[in-house]
């Protein structure tokens, strides 16, 4: 009878998968950066994937300063002032369409089907698509702070109101970024993510005092505009900006505060969901 050897020690190293050996957060990691890199070289060939969050702001700030700059008067300070903060905070909330069309199209073309048929963790797949549309909307918040800019905005800003800015716009991105991730795995089609998406986002932009002041408002809209998630980061984008104070409910006089609750309250309903249905929808 013949003895069965082992293969030779080169043999077995040669057919060990690379990743079995690396720690399961580190492969993690890996390929979470590789995917983030895929979506990010999509870019310089389809460039007007970027029109949501470059030509749209753009428009936005200019139609919004010289129409609704002309008829209103915001004690004590200059339109562009008011109104560029508010404008960045909802450069924030529109991160809920951007990710949620993204996240849609990729399932109905397949590539969350290719993706998932890899020897890739799932997760790296939801938060490859997180980072990637945030570092898109992070890119959106450059161009309408460069455009507020050049439009005469002049924030007010030391270095721990800077931190404390960053922190709050970078919750705010997890958590509408996140809460479109769900949308987009739960629709699964990007027209009804779209719909649903605007429908829901630009009554939160107007009523979040992003173009008028929420104290003008009659009682009804006034009482909603108080309690809006947005309106808390609105307030907390212009008071560390220009140092204005709001009044009203408690998360517009406490606007950080609230808005970190907030954030971290809608975080931690969606992405749950989002890594629960998406799961499901790719078995």
């Amino acid at each position: 009878m013949t003895a069965l050897t082992a293969p030779p020690p080169s043999h077995r190293a040669a057919t060990t998968p690379v990743g079995a050996a690396l720690p399961v957060l580190l492969r993690y990691l890996r390929e979470t950066r590789l995917l983030v890199g895929r979506g990010l070289r999509t870019i310089p060939r389809v460039p007007m994937r970027l029109s949501d969050v470059t030509v749209q702001p753009i428009v936005f700030t200019l139609l919004f300063l010289y129409v609704f700059g002309s008829a209103i008067h915001v004690p004590g300070m200059h339109y562009q002032d008011y109104l560029l903060p508010g404008m960045l905070a909802q450069s924030v909330a529109f991160g809920v369409i951007g990710s949620g069309v993204a996240t849609a199209t990729d399932f109905t073309a397949g590539v969350v089907d290719r993706f998932t048929s890899l020897p890739i963790t799932r997760l790296s797949v939801v938060t490859a698509q997180l980072v990637g549309q945030m570092i898109e909307q992070v890119i959106g918040m450059l161009v309408v702070a460069g455009v507020g800019l050049g439009l005469g905005w002049r924030p007010h800003l030391d270095l721990p109101a800077a931190l404390e800015l960053l922190g709050v716009l970078a919750l705010g991105l997890v958590a509408f970024t996140t809460l479109g991730l769900l949308l987009g795995v739960a629709l699964a089609s990007a027209d009804a993510v779209q719909g649903i998406g605007f429908a829901v986002v630009f009554p939160l932009a107007f009523l979040g005092g992003t173009f008028v002041p929420i104290q003008g408002m009659s009682t009804v809209p006034r009482t909603l505009a108080e309690y809006n998630p947005l309106s808390a980061l609105v307030a907390a984008v212009r008071g560390l900006t220009q140092g204005t104070a709001s009044t009203g409910s408690w998360p517009l006089e406490h606007p950080v505060p609230a808005s970190v609750a907030f954030c971290l309250a809608i975080t931690a309903v969606c992405l749950p969901l989002t890594v629960h249905l998406f799961a499901r929808a790719s078995r």
